[in-house]
């Protein structure tokens, strides 16, 4: 990576920063200036306390000396430490709106990204590469390193400068005192940057194991995983594997705290003699050049410190290098583009709710993929009709639903409303028309209220209406606070515990609550019994009312419900009719389908 790349990816992760909390900056920079400076106070009126006791000055310049060095200290110090409480507190709003960012662009990505397991990769590795400290936590940090030195190293440049002009020091003295300390500095820089190699190396293969140790977490920490931990004797297995990962942790760690030591040393040893030369040089200069005993104490103070602070600003500049490969892979995920094209045309509201769709000669593959999931799809169906889609797993029914409703655009082909390219229509006001009931749909542990509209605000006996006919009354009369009552108890430890087949109750419900002209129920009874899978039939039409139902399933029973049956095979929408016509071709796919289920339920 290029100088100019660094720059850039720096200045972004600085200008992210500020955007997430404008004022966290500011407090942040005046706290590590001010917090270096401080020190910085001793060292200054110390020397001139050396020198007024050395010179016999009253006992009121002693004290006021005194008075001054610890007087401003103390304003400085408390001034820094509410500067630095007040960053703290807004620190947490940066993690925390940083956080939110990941959750926004998951819902501002197009849904071809969320499915695609190479973005799901990319940010599953980001998100352990924030745990491990790298990404912004590290940009921050070494931002800090940066402002702390940077001040430190001006600050002493400002007290040293007399020294090197004293016009009576003989210049090779000077010299010296320059070579000593630039080849201290360069050891101490190279002792660095062998230490944050060895360091960044060791840090950057925790990212695994991060993420190994969190699914240990998360599966252990889960509540449902407890009965297979007891039942299948999981509890050593999982100890061990546990046991695996820390002790690797370990002895990396180790491995990194000797290697670190060893480059430690000859810096140490170097900076120690250069500290003796730099004594030597400064009482010579004392008794030649007429320096002061408490200048003496200052230079050697200063010099030392300037000699830490470049080393620390060296490592910070090094570990902001190696920080900005995690920062580009960082920035490439949020730079995902969402290439679903946005029309502008206005959806119709029509009051005799005539709608017509038509996939005309629609293939569809998933990206990255070759295989087609849908091939030369072409179907028609309006308004109020009741269409039953169904076939074997994989064989396209919810990748039709996924174009229908326009979460992917096909590959081929085009999909029409009303004679309209669905394309030209405005994404949001396309996807309002459609309340969808997924198979792997998720309900949020909000108020049942809250969760059926999908919005804080409700109307209750609306959300009463649509939870009956979803078959859901009698378990509404059991919750304690009704529509007010919480869904489990992530949020309310009297929420509601609720089961699989109730959870999709209020899926259908939730559906109806939207009152979109489209209603598409994807496998809707799969985890229901028998009797509310009965019910839910009997109840299709009353619960579809006018608008069109498209309604996948596996279970032939259902499609006796419908106006319209389509059989999916192998990507190909193979028959379409009725369900008497389809059961009278004694060749074709729905036949042998109904005929296998048949068998299940005679004797």
């Amino acid at each position: 990576m290029k100088l100019k790349e660094h720059v850039h990816i720096f200045k972004r992760g600085f200008r992210l920063c500020v955007a997430l909390e404008k004022r966290y900056m500011v407090y942040l920079i005046l706290e590590k200036v001010l917090s270096s400076l401080t020190g910085y106070i001793p060292v200054y009126f110390s020397a001139k306390l050396i020198d007024a006791l050395y010179g016999g000055q009253p006992l009121s310049v002693i004290v006021q000396y005194v008075l001054l060095t610890v007087g401003l200290v103390f304003m400085a110090k408390l001034l820094a430490a509410w500067i630095g409480c007040v960053r703290e507190a807004r620190e947490n709003v940066v993690y925390h709106n940083e956080d939110w960012l990941f959750s926004d662009k998951a819902m501002k990505m197009a849904y071809a990204s969320i499915e695609d397991p190479e973005v799901a990769r990319r940010k599953h590795r980001i998100r352990r590469e924030n745990q491990t400290g790298f990404n912004l936590y590290s940009m921050l940090y070494n931002t800090q390193e940066l402002i702390a030195n940077g001040t430190k190293i001006i600050a002493s440049l400002a007290l040293t400068a007399s020294f090197f002009a004293l016009p009576s020091l003989p210049a090779w003295y000077k010299l010296a005192l320059a070579g000593g300390f630039i080849l201290t500095l360069a050891v101490s820089m190279l002792s660095v940057s062998r230490i944050a190699a060895i360091e960044q190396k060791f840090w950057g293969s925790c990212v695994d194991l991060n993420t190994m140790d969190r699914a240990f977490y998360g599966y252990i920490d889960n509540y449902s995983a407890g009965k297979d931990i007891r039942l299948y004797a999981m509890k050593d297995y999982l100890a061990d594997e546990k046991m695996g990962i820390d002790m690797t942790y370990y002895h990396g760690f180790l491995k990194t705290s000797c290697g670190s030591a060893l480059w430690t040393l000859p810096a140490e040893l170097l900076k120690y003699a250069f500290q003796f030369g730099l004594y030597g040089v400064l009482i010579f200069a004392a008794l030649s050049s007429g320096i002061s005993v408490g200048d003496i104490a200052k230079y050697v103070a200063c010099i030392m410190l300037m000699m830490d602070a470049a080393v620390h600003f060296t490592a910070a500049v090094q570990n902001a290098f190696n920080n900005n490969h995690y920062l580009k892979r960082y920035f490439e995920y949020f730079d995902i583009p969402n290439n679903m094209y946005k029309g502008t045309l206005t959806v119709e509201k029509r009051d005799d709710n005539e709608y017509d769709v038509e996939f005309k000669d629609v293939s569809f593959k998933y990206p990255n993929t070759d295989a087609y999931a849908l091939r030369h799809v072409n179907i028609k169906f309006k308004i109020g009709e009741k269409l039953a889609v169904v076939g074997m797993n994989g064989s396209g029914k919810t990748t039709f639903i996924k174009l229908l409703c326009r979460l992917y655009d096909p590959t081929e082909g085009e999909i029409l409303l009303n004679g309209v390219n669905i394309q030209k229509y405005n994404y949001d006001e396309y996807m309002s028309i459609f309340s969808v009931v997924f198979q792997d749909f998720k309900l949020f542990p909000f108020r049942l209220g809250e969760v059926v509209a999908s919005s804080r605000e409700f109307d209750a006996e609306r959300v009463k209406e649509c939870l009956i006919k979803a078959n859901f009354r009698e378990r509404l009369s059991a919750f304690p606070e009704g529509t007010e009552s919480y869904l489990y108890k992530g949020y309310d430890k009297s929420g509601v515990e609720i089961s699989g087949g109730e959870a999709q109750k209020i899926a259908l419900a939730r559906a109806l609550y939207k009152d979109a002209p489209f209603i598409i129920l994807d496998e809707p009874t799969a985890a229901l019994d028998p009797v509310s899978e009965y019910e839910v039939y009997s109840n299709f039409n009353e619960i579809a009312g006018d608008r069109t139902a498209v309604y996948i399933s596996h279970r032939l029973a259902s499609c006796r419900f419908c106006d319209k049956i389509a059989v999916f095979h192998e990507g190909a929408v193979i028959q379409t009719g009725r369900h008497e016509e389809l059961l009278a071709d004694t060749d074709g796919k729905y036949y042998e389908l109904w005929n296998v289920q048949a068998q299940y339920y005679t004797l």
